[in-house]
């Protein structure tokens, strides 16, 4: 048994950030929540580009190469480059590849493989993963970035990220 029933709300969450990013113009993912912080685009890519480094660069996960950030942890990826603006399209395209490798590993990971450790090198340290922390970790900086952002777009007079909307029943 895959551990997708443990994740059943995850794909609406991903589709619902998508659709508020896919609407936006130039203009508004320009939108920084203060002069010091990244624009809206960049939260978004780095939102992306974390799922490529933590399941691909860190856990060995294939399909990196499916997306933008093929070497995601090679150092700073287009998300850092904020002389070179990001549009809805390309950042949807980011969030659907990216996407599809949360999707295989929800699909094909199984409870017994969750406490599977990795170890990663890290500031002159190695720290110890396991499947189950990565997936914790990836889950709650979508809904830190997608709180965070919902904030930025609501001062803004934008429409929010509602993950907990009630209109999609949960998959059996």
């Amino acid at each position: 048994m895959s551990i997708r029933t443990f994740y059943d709300r995850w794909p609406q969450y991903d589709r619902r950030f998508r659709d508020v990013i896919a609407a936006m113009t130039g203009e508004q993912l320009a939108i920084r929540p203060s002069p010091d912080r990244w624009p809206i685009w960049a939260t978004v890519g780095h939102t992306a580009a974390m799922r490529v480094y933590w399941l691909c660069s860190v856990i060995g996960e294939a399909g990196a190469e499916s997306t933008p950030f093929a070497d995601g942890a090679m150092g700073p990826g287009w998300e850092d480059d904020l002389d070179h603006p990001r549009g809805a399209a390309e950042l949807s395209e980011a969030l659907d590849s990216t996407w599809a490798i949360v999707e295989r590993c929800l699909d094909t990971w199984t409870l017994a493989m969750m406490l599977d450790v990795m170890e990663r090198p890290f500031r002159g340290h190695v720290q110890v993963h396991t499947r189950t922390s990565v997936l914790q970790r990836l889950f709650t900086h979508e809904a830190y970035h997608c709180g965070e952002l919902s904030q930025t777009l609501g001062i803004a007079g934008l429409p929010q990220i509602d993950l907990w909307r009630p209109d999609e029943p949960a998959l059996d």
